[in-house]
Parts: structure tokens; C-alpha cells; sequence
């Protein structure tokens, strides 16, 4: 049955927020962009909510996305969007040929990469003038070398039976597919697609925007205590054990899920949201636009009650700060402007929860889910230790003792996860992957800073929230969000290296074009 109380209040909400944050937009897109996306999200939020399953989404979605892909200047931005416009459930597709019996799961976010993802890397193949974009790089290397990795091990899932389950080369084809079609094309399409420098700050903004709206989603979420999203994930995928684990607390107060799928989650898109929000927000005139996305931002993280993505939006800011080179300075001001709120906030009942929470402020709320990430962590080093160089495609049968009362094992560790499956080698290939794009990011930072210094501010934009993302992947699975956006930010730094040497090469007048800032109006880009 339709959550018509549900969808009539993140309509409301989502209206309002569209409406406050329609200004800001602006400033980085163009009207007729902002105003498709918005009118895209809100009609997909509909249709999903009266969408008895995850078909008759799909075939309404498909073709809106299509039009909208192709319409949109900026595709990667219209992505970012539309990425968390319903929760990240997944069915399988049924198969008849015999001897398979699925095809693959199907889901929101394969949706996108089918609809937008992959229409875009068609035209970028087409276009005579991308010769050199669509050359191979280096990162591209490392990552199809991982992709390489995942098709040829097959890792047994967690299934009684797991063990009468074999490989075989139409599940290995499968692999191949779907991670060119989940990570690869991603990352292709973003790190191809940004040409410029205005490009990549409307694809920030766009971000900016939609996790606004999900952030009031979420405030209202947790005062309310209320999860907008769960009948509608409920509705569209049964069988989905995953969104099954319905209202999650926290020191007696719920934390809010909003249609990111899980809290750790939600709260890690804000976080690098607010990485975005610290190089746009200079550039807004009205200082109650600027405090106020800054707050709603934060509001939202403290909603979604997660320690992790509280630590790496931090840790994103002191980057930022650190990476100018005016740091010690700036450092030395920030921590006295933020000793005062600090104070005020620690005699307040919030400052109370959190602290509660924070083993290192002596809280002890939740102090079993670190006595597991320790039990984890032992157990993961002495399987790794056994198998050190391609993993152990059988480690979950040998984890049986960490299994929790929700029937599962939770590897609330990427680092760990990616060293189980796929060994020393996949984990170098993995974090190896993202160094080289950070020391590519880091070297042209450096050299167009004295030329450029806005140019070079969004490039350590770029760097914090991928410190801040490799922070919180300590202590996070590498799911939902968090995998989609340690791609999209992989190839935003990827294109700004790119878009940033050619337009380091451009006279004064052509850089002035190309970044979209003439006056007070955005250049259509």
C-alpha cells in the first residue's frame, strides 16, 4: 500500500528546500538545469512512493532519466541528484536459461549508471574532439587491475550452503560486467565528463543541494521519530534483508536513515557535502545563506547519530585549513573560534549525547560495537596473516563466532573486507587506486597555486573529503553511499587535474570563460 503520509511530507520538505536553496544553486548552474533536476527528483520521489515494486519504478524512471541525461549540460551533476531519490534496495532480475537462475540484482543506482552513466560515455566515445580523454591513464589502470582481481576471485557468500556453491565462467562473466557497470563506468564518466572547472563546482552544488534536503529529511526523522523511507523500501524490495533492520537507536534516540539506506551512510554523504559546501560558500554574498547551509549540514549529521562521518566531516575541515598555506595561522584561529561553541554546546543535553558516544570523552553508549570492531579486527589479521596475498574466498565460513543476533557478519571495515576477499594485492590495488589520483591532485594543487589560487582551493577540496572518506572507511562497510561517491570523488579529482592543466594553459580571458564566473549570472556551460 502507497505511504501517503510519508510522501506528502518529503514533498513538503523537499519544496521548501528547493525553494530556499534555489539562490545558492544558481550562483553554480543554470536555471533551466536546477530547475529540470529539482522538478526530476520530485517526480521520481513520487512515482516511487506509488510504486507498488521495483519494476513499474524503473519503467516510469527509466525513460525520465534518459530525457533528463541527455538534456542536462552537466550529466554527472543530474547523477548526484537523483542518486539517493529512493533507498538503495535491489531485487534480483529472474532467469530462465538453464543452470541460472538470476541475472543480477537490480536496483536504483544500476538504474542511473544504465540511464545516465552509460548514454554519457557513449557520446564522450563519439566525440571526435575527446581523443585524449578517452586515452587510458594510470588510475584507470589501477582500478581495471582491481575490477581484474574481483572477476577472477569468486568470494562465497554468506550462506549456509555457501560451500556446494562453485564458480564458473558465466558467474565470472557476470563480475566482469557489473563491476564495468557499477565502479568502472562511474568513475569513466565522471572523471571524462567534468571538462571544466565549472563543471565540477555545479556537479558540487548539485550535491550540496540534495544532501540540504535530505538533511531536513533527516532532522525531521529524528524529532519525529519517524523513517520517512522505510515502508517505500519495504514496499519495493520484500526480500530485502538488508532495510529490514528498521528503526536503529542511540542512546534512547533514533537515528535518521532519510532514503540513504543506513545512518553510517547518510551521515557520510553529509559529511562530504559539507567538504563541498567549505570551497562554495565563499562565494555566496549572503551571510545567512552561507551559515545557514552550514548549519542545516550539520543538523543532518547529528540526526544521523554516527560517530564515524562526525570525525571525517572534522577531519575534512582541518585539511582544508591545513593544505593552505597560511596554516598555522588559520589553525590557530578556527581552534579558538571553536572553543567557545564547543563549550556551550558540552552544557547543553545535546553536548551530553554526544559525548556519550564518544569513547574518547569517556562515553560508553554502544561500547559493545567496539568490543566487535576489536573481536573484528583480531580475527580479520590472523585469516589475512593466513592468506596474505589473494585472500580467502571462504573467510565468512571461518567467522562464524562474530556472526551477531541479526543473523549476519558485519565487516565494519573496508580496509579488513577488501584483505578477506581479495588479499594484500586487491587492498594495494584498492587504496593504490586512490593515492595515485591523491598525489596527481596534490602535485597540480601545488603548481597552479600561485597562478590560480581559487583553482588551487578547490583542489584541496578535492583532497580533504578523499582523506576524509579514507578516515571513515576505517570504520565503515563499503556499501550504499559510500562506494558511490569514493568514485564520483576519485574522478572529480581525476577531471580537475585534467580540465585544470588546460585551463592553466588558456590566456586570462578563455580561464574567465571557462570557470563560469563573469558577473553575477552562471555561463551556460
Amino acid at each position: 500500500m502507497p505511504n501517503f503520509k510519508e510522501l506528502v511530507v518529503v514533498l513538503g520538505i523537499s519544496t521548501i528546500a528547493f525553494m530556499w536553496l534555489k539562490p545558492i544553486a544558481l550562483r553554480f548552474t543554470a536555471e533551466a538545469d536546477f530547475l529540470r533536476r529539482r522538478n526530476l527528483w520530485l517526480l521520481l520521489t513520487f512515482i516511487g512512493f506509488l510504486s507498488p515494486n521495483i519494476w513499474l519504478y524503473a519503467l516510469l524512471a527509466g525513460p525520465l532519466m534518459l530525457w533528463g541525461g541527455r538534456k542536462d549540460s552537466n550529466p554527472i551533476a543530474l547523477y548526484l541528484i537523483l542518486l539517493q531519490v529512493i533507498p538503495p534496495v535491489a531485487i534480483p532480475i529472474p532467469f530462465t536459461v538453464p543452470g541460472i537462475s538470476t541475472l543480477f540484482d537490480f536496483g536504483n543506482y544500476r538504474l542511473l549508471a544504465i540511464c545516465i552513466l552509460v548514454p554519457t560515455i557513449g557520446r564522450i566515445r563519439k566525440d571526435t574532439a575527446a581523443g585524449e580523454m578517452r586515452a587510458l591513464r594510470s588510475t584507470d589502470l589501477w582500478l581495471l587491475g582491481f575490477g581484474l582481481l574481483q572477476t577472477l576471485l569468486y568470494i562465497r557468500p554468506d550462506m549456509a550452503n555457501a560451500y556446494l556453491l562453485h564458480d564458473s565462467p558465466t558467474n565470472m562473466l557476470r563480475r566482469l560486467v557489473l563491476f564495468l557497470l557499477d565502479i568502472y563506468a562511474l568513475y569513466y564518466a565522471v572523471s571524462r565528463s567534468c571538462t571544466s572547472k565549472a563543471k565540477i563546482v555545479d556537479a558540487m552544488a548539485a550535491f550540496c543541494v540534495v544532501s540540504c534536503v535530505m538533511s531536513l529529511e533527516a532532522v525531521f526523522e529524528s524529532l519525529r521519530h519517524w523513517l520517512l523511507y522505510q515502508g517505500l523500501a519495504l514496499r519495493l524490495s520484500p526480500g530485502d534483508l538488508g532495510m529490514l533492520l528498521g528503526y536503529l537507536m542511540r542512546n534512547g534516540v533514533l537515528r535518521a536513515q532519510g532514503a540513504a539506506g543506513h545512518p553510517l551512510a547518510l551521515g557520510y554523504l553529509f559529511a562530504v557535502a559539507f567538504g563541498f559546501w567549505l570551497y562554495l560558500r565563499p562565494q555566496i554574498e549572503s551571510r545567512f545563506q552561507r551559515v545557514s547551509v552550514t548549519v542545516v549540514l550539520w543538523a543532518g549529521l547529528i540526526a544521523a547519530y554516527s560517530r564515524g562521518p562526525w570525525i571525517g566531516a572534522i577531519a575534512i575541515y582541518f585539511v582544508i585549513v591545513a593544505l593552505d598555506p597560511r596554516a598555522f595561522g588559520r589553525l590557530a584561529r578556527v581552534a579558538a573560534v571553536m572553543i567557545l561553541p564547543a563549550i556551550v554546546i558540552a552544557l547543553t543535553p545535546l553536548g551530553h549525547r554526544i559525548a556519550a558516544v564518544l569513547p574518547f570523552m569517556g562515553g560508553s553508549v554502544d561500547s559493545g560495537d567496539l568490543d566487535y570492531r576489536q573481536r573484528l579486527a583480531s580475527t580479520s589479521w590472523d585469516l589475512i596473516m593466513n592468506h596474505p596475498y589473494f585472500g580467502d574466498q571462504d573467510f565468512m565460513a571461518k567467522m562464524h563466532e562474530l556472526r551477531q543476533g541479526q543473523g549476519i557478519i558485519d565487516i565494519v571495515n573496508t580496509y579488513a573486507g577488501t584483505a578477506l576477499e581479495y588479499g594484500l594485492v586487491g587492498l594495494s590495488l584498492f587504496v593504490g587506486f586512490m593515492l595515485v589520483t591523491m598525489i596527481k591532485g596534490y602535485r597540480f594543487m601545488r603548481q597552479i597555486r600561485q597562478r590560480d589560487s581559487d583553482l588551487a582551493r578547490l583542489g584541496s577540496c578535492m583532497l580533504a573529503c578523499i582523506a576524509g572518506t579514507l578516515l571513515m572507511l576505517y570504520n565503515a562497510s563499503f556499501a550504499f553511499g559510500y562506494e558511490k561517491m569514493f568514485y564520483v570523488l576519485a574522478g572529480l579529482t581525476a577531471a580537475y587535474v585534467r580540465s585544470g592543466m588546460a585551463q592553466s594553459e588558456t590566456t586570462p580571458a578563455k580561464e574567465a570563460k571557462l570557470r563560469g564566473f563573469n558577473g553575477d549570472a552562471p555561463q551556460p556551460v
